[in-house]
């Protein structure tokens, strides 16, 4: 493994790495399963099989939704394995919608990033109130790039109250070098127009930049990298790798939670 794949490298530093998809799996399932009518399935916000996404109601009106969107470098997982993550949230009466996505190396990740946008469109257009944006890894790529002023419409980008990227990839150049990018297919051209941290036209809207401090070098530059260009604060979170640092999205009295639904 060359140094870069190796800075990049998630998988191979977490103890039982494997057995994490799995039961985020498990406790998403369980957790739909709970909600009964209040999970709403499958809601298309395009024509194609991955166009859609899942919405979860708290029990009273809702005061805003968030929008969580997935990692899994641009080539794995869908909305089905995160819905746990929707606990913090909800319990602060906030709805919260998962959409998917197309993968590479199907798709490029331009083509991702115009999916998202549908979706946060979609779901702007379905539900009322603020709307905050948070996702994780590839995710926190894919919303920190609804910052450009041309990916939203102008009346759904005003409804953004917050973005929290968590361990989001920021600069995709460096990528250029490794092996993933056999499935990206990135030349200079698209790492460049589709890294956040590059942007200089930004849309006015608070953001913080949130990473585990026990993370792989090349997140935690990224995040770095990201919060500086932007000049916007950095959460480095003590202990916490790339796996668990979403762990805070289920508590309601999280720092994470509250930032997202204040």
């Amino acid at each position: 493994m060359s140094e870069i794949d190796d800075a990049y490298d998630n998988s191979g530093f977490i103890p039982d790495a494997a057995s994490f998809p799995p039961r985020w799996a498990a406790r998403a399932e369980a957790f739909r399963a709970g909600l009964g009518a209040r999970a709403k399935l499958d809601i298309p916000y395009g024509s194609g099989a991955r166009e859609v996404f899942d919405l979860f109601l708290p029990e009273c009106p809702a005061e805003g939704t968030v929008v969580f969107v997935h990692g899994g470098y641009w080539r794995a997982f869908d909305k089905s394995g995160w819905s746990h993550l929707a606990a913090g949230p909800l319990a602060r009466g906030w709805a919260v919608a998962m959409p998917s996505y197309d993968l590479c190396p199907d798709v490029r990740i331009t083509h991702i990033s115009r999916q998202v946008a549908a979706a946060v469109t979609a779901i702007a257009d379905r539900q009322q109130g603020p709307l905050t944006l948070t996702g994780h890894s590839a995710g926190g790529h894919l919303v920190a790039r609804m910052r450009d002023p041309l990916m939203l419409s102008g009346a759904v980008a005003e409804r953004i109250a917050h973005i929290l990227p968590i361990s989001p990839l920021g600069d995709l150049r460096p990528l250029l070098e490794t092996g993933m990018n056999t499935d990206f297919r990135l030349d200079e051209a698209e790492a460049a127009a589709e890294s956040p941290a590059l942007l200089t036209d930004l849309l006015d809207v608070p953001v913080t930049v949130w990473v585990g401090g026990d993370e792989r070098p090349g997140f935690l530059d990224q995040s770095q990298w990201l919060a500086e260009s932007w000049r916007v604060e950095e959460v480095v979170a003590p202990g916490r790798h790339h796996f668990d640092v979403i762990d805070d999205l289920e508590d309601p009295k999280s720092d994470m939670v509250h930032r997202l639904t204040s």
